[in-house]
């Protein structure tokens, strides 16, 4: 009898054993209980293991302000529909790409909200801050990794829901969005910093054991020589930093077509329309998905994606600066 035959056999005859009752073997039922969690548990993972796709942006004639906040409330709302980052028992605690993509993109949106708060919805800052813009503001600063007393969920769904609070107001005409050059600048300001923190952590991924300068003190006149700190990123580290920046890349392109459409007459009036095109272009290539995220040396055969995406985003990054130039011009 080969091998893989008495395996099989060994196999049918558990589950003749565990699915056949006699009396007092009720201490079958957990294991039968074990076994099915055990039998779904990859079919649940692969189920919540997909990525979103983009948001889809037209232009339209509603009031400023409405698809900006419409951008954000679709991510939101596809986002709860299965927030992964503060599960602990369900099968999910096992995939940690989904979740770091999730963390990426709430960092973005959380990113916006700030903007729509302080800039976007005011005429200037002495003006009173919109009372539903600070709620969602709020409520979406909750910490991730929280699973209750309270949840996480629980509280992004009330940050989205005084979003649309805000939404409503803006189609009455009782609250406010300003698609000026100066909010754009700032508000690609806020993106390319952020950017700069999603580069920081993909350039660090081929290094695995360095001193390297601190940020903090990179150029200080004031420092007497430069700090130095000691980084190391696990090998099992490096998708997680991978599918954040993802998460980021895919939250800020859904941004960028909402500000194509809410800030198309300053964009034109710049001549900047070919340069937002591209640089939605590039947010796109972010989203590419390898089998497994190598992390081999710039000379190796072995595709290095995290030095690939950091290229990319980097070049991001640069037309974004141009953009703000052209605006501030």
């Amino acid at each position: 009898m080969s091998v893989f035959k008495k395996i099989w056999n060994a196999i049918k005859a558990f589950f003749i054993y565990l699915f056949t009752f006699k009396p007092f073997e009720w201490h079958k039922i957990p294991l039968i209980i074990i076994l099915i969690y055990l039998i779904l548990t990859p079919f649940v993972m692969l189920f919540n293991n997909t990525f979103p796709d983009f948001v889809e942006v037209k232009p339209t004639k509603s009031k400023p302000g409405v698809m900006f906040s419409s951008v954000l409330i679709e991510m939101g709302d596809d986002m709860l529909k299965a927030w992964l980052p503060n599960d602990l028992l369900y099968p999910t605690i096992f995939l940690d790409n989904k979740p770091n993509f999730q963390m990426g993109e709430l960092e973005i949106i959380r990113y916006s909200i700030r903007m729509l708060r302080d800039k976007l919805s005011r005429l200037r800052t002495t003006d009173t801050i919109d009372e539903n813009c600070d709620k969602a503001f709020v409520y979406i600063s909750n910490e991730p990794e929280r699973w209750m007393l309270p949840s996480a969920e629980s509280r992004y769904k009330k940050a989205f829901s005084e979003l649309r609070k805000y939404q409503a107001n803006l189609e009455k005409g009782e609250a406010s969005f300003y698609p000026r050059a100066d909010n754009l600048i700032e508000l690609l300001d806020q993106i390319n910093s952020l950017l700069g923190g999603v580069n920081t952590r993909l350039s660090h991924a081929p290094r695995d054991e360095k001193f390297l300068i601190s940020e903090e003190t990179a150029g200080d006149q004031f420092i007497e020589g430069e700090k130095k700190v000691f980084v190391k990123v696990p090998w099992h580290k490096i998708d997680d930093n991978f599918y954040y920046a993802r998460g980021v890349a895919y939250g800020v392109r859904n941004i960028m077509m909402a500000v194509k459409y809410e800030f198309a007459e300053v964009i034109e009036l710049k001549k900047s329309t070919e340069l937002v095109d591209r640089i939605i272009d590039l947010l796109d290539y972010c989203q590419f998905e390898p089998i497994y995220i190598a992390n081999g040396k710039r000379g190796s055969l072995w595709a290095n994606h995290s030095l690939e995406l950091l290229a990319t985003t980097n070049d991001i990054r640069q037309k974004i600066s141009s953009l703000q130039s052209m605006l501030a011009n």
